[in-house]
């Protein structure tokens, strides 16, 4: 049974956050509903412990209120199934008890709850206790949308949006063993801007950071979801690719490097183009390398790329 509000609800953030009822007595059942029939609650009821535990697991609640007792699974045991099964939700966990016993409450707000009330409960704490559940609850969100912002800003170039070097790190460290394990080809491509320098003292460090966000979206379109591409830093980006031989990765590097050489930029009316090199490492067998080595490998093969002459592909000998 699902209930939409009327209106004087709580604050908008808290409108959406869905409400789960366990408890054996209709009456009781019935009196929750009655009590948060003003406010502008989606709320859920369960008429035991399996049947919350399947809502739950439907619907992931904000707010839990439960009775104490309850013939199959006791609001305890429920409490506890939600804390140990569902530890990607975060919910607000109000337990309803006959027990006067505060001894035995404390103890069960230790061990899984976060609030109680006595029945016979007054409707207006029920209706206070679940509006500061529900704020406990956004707040909650907001701390967690927060901290996933901040870690993602922790792996990510500001400038082109791109996977840092430490996104890399972290990513290339599974792959590398995964390689090893399961038997298949990593190439470690590092792409250098050829001339960079000049283009920033001709025409701007504007016109510099045009060129890099153009050549990040070069990469990013020419990279595959489960391979990675990221900057290293200045005009040094790197493009990872795996589950391939040299052949098709030559096509897929030749690729990058042909579409950044045939984009056109145009600055206050004046006209220009670049070029990148591309050296280029890689790894097939039974003991992964260390990343440093493979980078190491991959610089040296770039080195050769820019002696040939620049805007080419050059692989590490082995």
């Amino acid at each position: 049974m699902t209930q939409t509000a009327k209106a004087n609800g709580p604050e908008p953030t808290t409108q959406e956050l869905k409400i789960l009822v366990a408890d054996d007595s209709a009456i009781y059942r019935k009196l929750v509903e009655h009590t948060l029939s003003d406010d502008n609650h989606n709320v859920i009821f369960a008429k035991n412990g399996r049947e919350a535990l399947d809502l739950y697991a439907k619907h992931a609640p904000a707010l839990v209120i439960t009775d104490w007792t309850m013939p199959d699974i006791t609001g305890l045991e429920l409490c506890q199934k939600i804390r140990k099964d569902f530890k990607q939700h975060f919910a607000h966990i109000i337990l309803l008890t006959s027990n006067t016993n505060k001894e035995q409450v404390v103890e069960g707000l230790a061990a899984v709850a976060d609030d109680y009330l006595t029945k016979p409960f007054h409707q207006g704490e029920l209706r206070a206790r679940v509006n500061v559940g529900l704020r406990v609850v956004e707040l909650h969100r907001q701390v967690q949308a927060k901290n996933r912002q901040l870690e993602e800003m922790a792996l990510t170039d500001p400038l082109t949006g791109l996977s840092n070097r430490r996104a890399i790190d972290i990513w290339i460290t599974r792959q590398l063993s995964a390689a090893a394990r399961h038997d298949f080809t990593i190439w470690v491509a590092i792409c250098d801007l050829d001339h960079f320098k000049k283009v920033n003292d001709t025409y701007g460090h504007d016109a510099g950071d045009t060129v890099l966000k153009a050549f990040a979206e070069v990469l990013k379109n020419n990279t595959r979801q489960s391979n990675i591409c990221g900057r290293q830093g200045g005009e040094e980006f790197l493009a990872i690719i795996t589950h391939v031989e040299r052949d098709n990765s030559i096509i897929a590097f030749e690729r990058i490097r042909k579409q950044i050489e045939e984009q056109k930029f145009n600055i206050n009316t004046q006209n220009f183009s670049v070029t990148t090199s591309i050296g280029v490492a890689g790894f097939r067998g039974t003991r992964p390398p260390a990343f440093a080595d493979l980078l190491a490998s991959a610089d040296a093969a770039l080195y050769s790329a820019k002696h040939k002459g620049r805007n080419r592909i050059e692989y590490a000998e082995k």
